[in-house]
């Protein structure tokens, strides 16, 4: 048996398989741009001007928009299941990060309430787009090799954002040589980000096929999604490893979405980094989380999920005690390419691990859970992360310290996992 015939599903060709990963390409600049290394500050600094609640607004905005996406996620993946319009959702969620992505360049000093807007509706389009996406992996390989394809998603989507923000910092390099100022140039790294998100997707929706079958009565979609959610709900006793793991997803996720989230407003407000500083931090990090998902994808099948996510989850807290730690830039370095080795293979188990411990029929549906659970970290997280910065008016070095023990709670709970009982469930319904 050939490598093709153990990875993929019969009749998955190669080319959409690639295309399939080239969205994690496309959509990784919005995070890496917008949410980690180039608006954030931006909005504290400038639109915010750094006002002691000015991370705490940041945190808000963005738990608003993970709200959103908790309350639609379900419904719009039973949705999906029952009308297989998965692909169809996806092109619309796109459009819309796209447009609103690009709108954040008309963003200046004091338009805060613009921002605000702007970034929940960019926010909830990505994350939406997210859960669909990933709803298509269990439809392009075995089961045994879901890791492996997961992390060559993974991998492509850090090279995307290398790829952005190196993009962004060929022109902020360029723009500050000329004496712009940030409100001159970060409106226009949002352009780019925008374009490249929309040219590098278009291999998805060309190859990338719907597989699923309509339902056969697909009228009274709301009213059908609520049942159908409901019903998984109800027997969920079936799936106790996957819903552990969900569990364990809301805590140790709530610790990675707060270093996404903050990571450019640490290294400034904390480290004293210019925005070019950060710019070339996150994007050095993305070359180290690319090399991390891919590695890591490679073994983790063999090394089983819950050891690869439980190793990384050792790394994370390592990471955010050297950045406590750190008083200069050399150990920041150290911690912050840490943390890029272990956000890649950390994301790459999870979005795995779920897919294995997934009903065959439901798994747009759990896909959607996992979304509602990343949320519900990217909410937890953050929120804690700037409710402490405004109650210890800026102790940013605290807030990580106190993001730390998101990531024992998670080491806690998979503790308790047992992925073999969990596959048999999922086979077995």
């Amino acid at each position: 048996m050939n490598t093709k015939e153990r990875t993929l599903i019969r009749g998955v060709r190669p080319l959409e398989v690639w295309s399939w990963a080239m969205y994690d390409f496309a959509n990784s600049g919005y995070t890496t741009v917008v949410i980690t290394a180039v608006f954030n500050a931006y909005f504290v600094a400038e639109v915010a001007g750094n006002a002691p609640w000015a991370t705490f607004a940041w945190t808000c905005a963005l738990a608003v928009s993970y709200a959103l996406i908790m309350l639609t996620a379900p419904v719009l993946g039973a949705y999906a299941d029952a009308h297989a319009a998965k692909k169809r959702l996806l092109i619309a969620t796109t459009l819309g990060c796209i447009l609103f992505t690009a709108a954040l360049a008309f963003v200046g000093r004091g338009d805060l309430w613009l921002a605000i807007t702007l970034i929940v509706l960019s926010n909830f389009c990505f994350g939406s787009g997210e859960n669909l996406i990933a709803a298509f992996l269990p439809e392009l390989a075995q089961g045994e090799a879901l890791g492996r394809v997961s992390g060559w998603g993974w991998s492509l989507g850090y090279l995307g954002g290398l790829v952005s923000l190196g993009a962004c910092l060929v022109y902020v390099g360029w723009a500050q040589a000329q004496g712009v100022p940030a409100g001159g140039f970060v409106p226009v790294t949002m352009l780019i980000t925008a374009a490249i998100f929309a040219a590098a997707s278009l291999p998805t929706f060309l190859f990338l096929r719907e597989r699923a079958v309509p339902a056969a009565n697909a009228s009274a979609v709301v009213r059908q999604a609520c049942a159908r959610l409901g019903e998984t709900l109800r027997h969920a006793h079936r799936y106790v490893d996957l819903q552990r793991f969900l569990l364990c997803i809301v805590f140790y996720q709530a610790g990675i979405q707060t270093v996404i989230a903050l990571a450019a407003i640490y290294a400034q407000q904390a480290m004293d980094f210019t925005t070019r500083d950060t710019i070339l931090l996150i994007l050095i990090v993305n070359i180290t989380a690319a090399a991390g998902a891919f590695l890591f994808g490679q073994v983790q099948d063999r090394l089983g999920h819950v050891r690869t996510i439980v190793l990384t989850l050792i790394g994370w807290i390592a990471t955010v005690l050297l950045a406590y730690a750190a008083q200069g830039p050399a150990l920041f370095w150290v911690a912050a390419n840490l943390a890029g080795l272990c956000l890649g293979s950390s994301q790459s188990a999870g979005r795995a691990l779920v897919g294995y411990l997934s009903p065959l029929a439901r798994r747009a549906e759990f896909f959607g859970l996992w979304g509602l659970a990343v949320k519900l970290s990217s909410i937890l997280g953050p929120v804690t992360y700037g409710l402490v910065t405004w109650l210890t008016r800026g102790d940013h070095r605290l807030a990580m310290l106190v993001t730390g023990l998101y990531f024992v709670a998670g080491i806690a709970i998979i503790a308790s996992l047992d992925v073999a009982r969990g596959r048999r469930a999922a086979l077995e319904a």
